[in-house]
């Protein structure tokens, strides 16, 4: 069995803050770019139904796990919960400013339709996998500001919140999975990791690429220089794909864990960043 490596002093916080209430949104809100814009909200999209699935998935795994994992799982759920919660609020601003989302939600849903049946090990490897992506895009979003510099108000800091909470508890799908297959080799385990995260990759690529697509249609751009600037936003400036990379990589060593990266520096760097937001505006009403 391979040893987890979350740190035993870690501790998994929901933090329970709401976003944008009453605020309006901008259509194109992140630093007036459509194609910023078009990306975070293709990708909050996803996280309604997708995140009560991850639920779903961890849930169905937890009875006679060690304590300490049954509390992180209990505190992972809260954390997930309260996403699905802005998320829905945050989608519906997009909606607000007149783009149709009801395609990309079926998407969503197709793809979940295909779990039904399945074993619940299925889900909870898929689960593993992708909860391994959010935070390799959480630890980027927090460490290179440049992805979320002319967020509009309390917009960007959603993402800033939402990423530390994905980056604190992404050992716990990982070792959830690892005490489910306890009696797995680890060259079964491998495969199976491996296998589900190539094909993973392959629907998250496609499914945010069209979610992109289909936004940017709205906006009235379309054609070859879509193509080319949205490749050039992936891989080139601020270059997510590019800068995720190498995390992503990490994945097939022998050896991965979540933790074996320690980025609990960023949460902090969120926590501080903030307090000094929040701090003024209590002072204000204090």
């Amino acid at each position: 069995m391979a040893k987890a490596t979350t740190p035993g002093d870690l501790t998994i916080t929901p933090r329970d803050r709401r976003f944008g209430r009453g605020q309006a949104m901008r259509r194109w809100w992140l630093n007036n770019d459509p194609y910023a814009t078009a990306f975070y909200n293709a990708l909050s999209v996803t996280f309604p139904k997708g995140e009560a699935f991850f639920i779903e998935s961890v849930r169905a795994f937890r009875d006679g796990v060690p304590p300490k994992l049954a509390g992180e799982i209990q505190a992972f759920i809260k954390q997930e919960v309260m996403h699905t919660r802005e998320h829905v609020a945050f989608n519906r601003q997009v909606v607000d400013q007149g783009y149709d989302i009801a395609p990309l939600e079926a998407r969503v849903q197709q793809g979940l339709d295909l779990t039904k049946g399945r074993p619940p090990i299925a889900n909870l490897t898929a689960t593993m996998v992708l909860e391994h992506f959010t935070a390799i895009i959480a630890h980027e979003l927090l460490a290179n500001p440049r992805h979320l510099a002319g967020a509009e108000g309390e917009f960007g800091t959603l993402w800033r919140w939402h990423s530390a909470e994905e980056i604190e508890h992404k050992g716990v799908a990982y070792d959830t999975w690892l005490h489910a297959t306890r009696d797995w080799s680890e060259w079964r385990r491998f495969k199976v990791k491996a296998f589900v995260m190539l094909a993973v990759t392959s629907n998250f690529t496609r499914g945010r690429t069209r979610g992109m697509l289909d936004l940017l249609r709205q906006d009235g751009l379309t054609g070859p220089k879509v193509w080319a600037r949205m490749f050039w936003y992936a891989f080139g400036r601020p270059g997510m794909a590019r800068k995720i990379a190498g995390q992503w990589l990490a994945f097939f060593m022998p050896g991965f864990h979540p933790w074996n990266h320690d980025d609990r520096k960023l949460i902090g760097l969120y926590e501080s960043d903030y307090e000094a937001a929040a701090l003024p505006r209590d002072a204000v009403v204090a």
